[in-house]
């Protein structure tokens, strides 16, 4: 991998981890900061989420019980495009995740996020 994708996957990598953040997830403002205008989500239980919905329903991760993340790895697909994929572990509710992150003249922002409920944890 060159410098330069190093950095564009760890620059998707730190997105995301202050995405799972719990201050981060507590401030609307912040999260928006890291969605990008045209995210959407399909989440773990089905439900398809757009930037407005998501931050209307925003509140699933307390200080006191973080999300527990794992495996997590990235690969450009494209310049200023990055596939994130990882494991995680939300009070129990455990998914495989997977994120494409792009980069836009305000930053690195999430595109689109994927979750789906895991049995297993493997890979």
């Amino acid at each position: 991998m060159t410098d330069e994708n190093e950095r564009a996957v760890q620059a998707a990598i730190d997105g995301e981890l202050r995405l799972l953040d719990p201050e981060v997830r507590a401030s609307p403002a912040l999260v928006r900061e890291l969605l990008d205008p045209e995210f959407t989500e399909i989440g773990a239980s089905g439900h398809w989420w757009d930037a407005e919905s998501i931050l209307t329903a925003m509140g699933s991760v307390t200080p006191e019980s973080p999300v527990k993340v794992s495996k997590m790895s990235g690969v450009v697909l494209a310049p200023g495009v990055v596939h994130l994929t990882y494991f995680a572990d939300n009070q129990g509710r455990r998914a495989w995740r997977s994120s494409l992150w792009r980069l836009t003249e305000a930053g690195w922002r999430v595109y689109f996020h994927q979750g789906t409920l895991a049995g297993r944890v493997e890979r």
